[in-house]
């Protein structure tokens, strides 16, 4: 059974890969959203759901998969029995805190 409130209920990452396993109640799915770094490996593993892709409609279902390119407008709503599905991309690199830039050197008489 999905639980009532969606979303992720599982997660890993490795060196070069992440991996996420998302539950989603009947009619309810993310948001609308572009991701602009990596494609997108969606692998329905329980119920159906629509994906949409750039405006264009992919209906999934148990044992289906498909790939969503990076720089793609998509959206996810689960069927009529909710959704489970895994999701897996490259590894994106996570935010590091760098020193200020550095100061070019300064000339004798300036």
């Amino acid at each position: 059974m999905i639980p009532p409130a969606g979303g992720p209920v599982w997660g890993a990452a490795s060196a070069d890969l992440n991996a996420t396993l998302l539950e989603w109640p009947a009619g309810a799915g993310p948001a609308e959203h572009v991701n602009e770094q990596p494609d997108v490996l969606y692998v329905v593993i329980g119920g159906s759901a629509t994906l949409t892709v750039d405006g264009e409609p992919r209906e999934l279902s148990n044992g289906d998969a498909t790939i969503v390119e990076k720089g793609s407008r998509r959206a996810l709503v689960a069927g009529p029995d909710g959704v489970r599905y895994l999701t897996a991309h490259r590894r994106r690199e996570g935010l590091r805190i760098t020193g200020p830039p550095a100061r070019p050197a300064r000339r004798r008489g300036q």
